[in-house]
């Protein structure tokens, strides 16, 4: 969609480009699904909730960034005179009652998408390669030849998922607002001021993206399930599928580690991630930098950051 969400700290912000071509940004308090602030101290346990969040968090900004071209399709004629009396506006029971109408809604489709979402990943990326290994497999007895061969057939589909959805055309505007994102923190982090001018030399690759976040749960569930072996499929599956949580846990502590170290190692593991970013983002033009810094400047003093910053040095 036409737009970027932000988050810093306990908040958050998405900013949209209207059909109009104005900049509309809305922000809110970030709250966890799982409200428990001890959570976020322990190791993998701070990373599926973090997952959870993520994920509930970027539905919603979907649904309000599509909320604005709904609007446009509806009405297509706002602003002008129809010719028709107007209806008597509602009054405020009746508003209320429309908007807890209207946020149950939007819950009961949050739940039902990431629900369908999770599924689908599951049937992708876990039954289609273990099923798939063990019908290509059959003439191997050893358990660690089908593990072998089930992890490449895994990051094969993974790979080949990223490049399909890369070429779709709606897909790649949401790339560039992808990388509109990217280029506005790597901008910050380099010590320039946030202009459209800036953001645009910045780099559109960063290491604490949720396409390195994927490639390490990818790599992550392959070291996993080297260990885990069973004769019974379904109970193979089950036993992935139980270790979804802390597959997303680790891959969290991996990817916050690349995040606040420049250790050489840090920096080789993140380079196949790096790569993949390649392909989930594209390069921004100046309107959609203009939306990202909407987005950044709602949540965060980069004024204030950039000067305290360079007192330190």
């Amino acid at each position: 969609m036409e737009g970027i969400m932000m988050r810093n700290k306990g908040k958050y912000a998405i900013a949209v480009r209207k059909p109009d071509g104005e900049i509309d940004v809305m922000t809110d308090d970030y709250k966890s699904v799982i409200n428990v602030p001890s959570l976020q101290k322990i190791p993998i346990l701070r990373g599926i909730v973090n997952f959870i969040d993520s994920l509930v968090v970027g539905i919603r900004c979907l649904m309000y960034s599509a909320s604005f071209f709904e609007e446009e399709e509806e009405n297509p004629s706002e602003g002008k005179k129809s010719g028709k009396a107007e209806t008597a506006q509602p009054d405020g029971d009746k508003k209320e009652g429309q908007k807890e109408e209207e946020k149950k809604s939007d819950t009961l489709f949050i739940v039902g998408t990431l629900t369908f979402a999770l599924v689908m990943a599951v049937v992708l990326f876990m039954v289609v390669p273990l099923f798939l290994s063990r019908w290509l497999g059959r003439g191997f007895s050893t358990p660690l030849v089908r593990s072998v061969l089930e992890s490449a057939i895994r990051i094969a589909v993974f790979l080949a998922y990223m490049i399909v959805i890369s070429r779709l055309k709606d897909i790649q505007r949401t790339f560039a607002y992808h990388g509109a994102e990217h280029k506005c923190i790597n901008c910050i982090e380099n010590g320039r001021e946030l202009t459209v001018e800036n953001v645009l030399l910045s780099s559109r690759l960063h290491k604490r993206c949720g396409t390195s976040f994927l490639f390490f749960v990818i790599i992550v569930s392959v070291i996993f399930q080297m260990f885990i072996h069973s004769e019974n499929r379904l109970e193979q599956l089950g036993i992935r599928l139980l270790l979804i949580p802390v597959i997303a846990g680790v891959s969290y502590e991996i990817i916050r580690l690349a995040g606040i170290s420049d250790h050489p190692l840090v920096n080789i593991l993140s380079k196949p991630g790096l790569a993949l970013q390649k392909l989930t983002t594209r390069e921004p033009d100046a309107s959609q930098a203009e939306v990202a810094i909407h987005a950044v400047e709602a949540v965060f003093d980069w004024r204030g950051f950039l000067e305290n910053d360079g007192e330190k040095t």
